[in-house]
């Protein structure tokens, strides 16, 4: 127990030494389109990682009819110090979730759905099956409707990034998150090389659809290890960026290191462009599903 109230009271000499910045903050969740979209989620028995992981756009983005739904359940196999997802014993696989996702996207009258989910490493394909599905239920439905998929590594599975892209996705994204440095502390389970070796190999095996990846800033890294992240990124043919701040959902998460300004944003966009990257979103509220729609226009 005395540790317990130890660690509080670090986290919360730190809270008062951290306050947040006023880039950060954004607007509370209200408004009618954010109340209809919470309760056509609810009704479709549908997870998002919008209120799985704590996301801080959830007011902006749902109020403009927004969303990025999570498949294959709420509780994940990994144990990655920054998420707020749950973590613990998997849920069964509910294969009538594709169909409800699609109908959700139908009801929101979307042009473009991100599609993502808990890593499953119990599933031997993990969870590849379901986003296939997912992906066809979209365009069987939505006729036009773009796809986003924010997948899992796979565990380096060549066989499950197939199922995947077979199913024509409009964007491929998946998040190296941080720098290789940092990976054990953040990322648990995963490992860079694997991560960008899985986005080399989607744009090797279907060229045609872009591919994405995703940094977070905050978490103890250096900006010249961003860029050489970035640069890693590019060499392995990574088509769309983004880079947002890393907020912390509890006490029991990784703390914030610092918290990077939105000239240093606007820089690492730069930096970006310049390496040949197709878009780069920079913000200290970006995240992977941010402004997703332009991405994959």
């Amino acid at each position: 127990m005395r540790g317990y109230y130890r660690r509080r009271v670090l986290v919360q000499l730190e809270s008062k030494s951290k306050t947040r910045p006023e880039w950060l903050k954004a607007p509370a969740p209200v408004g009618e389109s954010y109340r209809d979209l919470k309760s056509l989620v609810k009704d479709l028995n549908l997870h998002t990682v919008c209120e799985s992981a704590a996301c801080p756009n959830i007011g902006e983005c749902w109020n403009q009819r927004t969303a990025t739904f999570m498949i294959l359940g709420n509780v994940c196999t990994r144990r990655c110090g920054f998420c707020a997802v749950q973590k613990g014993v998997p849920l069964e696989v509910d294969y009538d979730e594709p169909a409800r996702v699609a109908q959700a996207v139908k009801l929101l009258g979307l042009r473009f759905a991100v599609i993502t989910s808990v890593n499953r490493d119990d599933r031997r394909d993990g969870g590849a099956e379901l986003f296939a599905m997912t992906i066809r239920a979209i365009h069987e439905q939505v006729p036009g409707c773009g796809v986003e998929v924010l997948v899992p590594d796979f565990q380096g599975s060549r066989e499950a990034m197939n199922i995947v892209l077979d199913a024509s996705p409009e964007v491929l994204n998946h998040n190296t998150e941080t720098v290789p440095r940092l990976y054990r502390q953040v990322r648990l389970g995963a490992r860079f090389e694997r991560s960008l070796e899985m986005l080399a190999y989607a744009k090797e095996y279907r060229p045609d659809i872009p591919t994405k990846s995703g940094l977070m800033l905050g978490l103890g890294e250096s900006n010249d290890e961003v860029v050489e992240t970035m640069r890693a990124m590019r060499d392995h043919h990574v088509d769309v960026l983004t880079i947002g701040q890393y907020l912390r959902p509890s006490p029991m998460h990784l703390p914030i290191h610092r918290y990077a300004t939105p000239a240093e944003f606007a820089e690492f966009k730069r930096v970006g462009m310049e390496m040949g990257f197709k878009h780069v979103e920079s913000g200290p509220l970006v995240r992977s599903s941010y402004h997703a729609a332009e991405h994959g226009s």
